[in-house]
């Protein structure tokens, strides 16, 4: 995978200790949190698909590819990407990286379709959306 798109956002956040796994380093799932999360921020920046909002984001697909162990105690930064809007969809892609050092543990990618909350069906991606992406 590779890492595509405009650079829309940028998160820093700590790696807690509860975050480790019985191996020592922290467990898969944090990433896909890691980017979850930075995602979110992203979003409700631009004050879309939060709570009260009638659309909203929901990811149909999602991906990551673990480049190097990711250890307690760490701060990392989540690189936030837009690339190729669709009529309802956004490709996202994501890089998690030391805070300290710009090692790169992973890189992520979601696949965002918007969505009609009332009819709970696909709806047109919101214009502030598709001006972020490359395409």
């Amino acid at each position: 995978m590779s890492v595509q798109g405009n650079l829309v956002s940028s998160l820093a956040m700590a790696l807690r200790w509860g975050d480790m796994d019985a191996y020592g380093h922290a467990n898969n799932t944090v990433y896909f949190r890691f980017f979850e999360e930075a995602r979110i921020v992203w979003l409700a920046k631009l004050e879309l698909g939060g709570t009260g909002e009638p659309t909203g984001p929901v990811i149909i697909k999602t991906s990551a590819t673990f480049l190097k162990e990711l250890t307690h105690p760490a701060t990392v930064v989540v690189e936030t990407y837009a690339g190729k809007a669709g009529n309802t969809s956004l490709d996202t892609y994501h890089l998690l990286k030391d805070a300290n050092t710009g090692d790169v543990y992973a890189e992520g990618y979601a696949k965002i379709v918007w969505m009609d909350k009332t009819t709970r069906k696909s709806t047109p991606l919101p214009d502030t959306l598709r001006a972020l992406a490359t395409e």
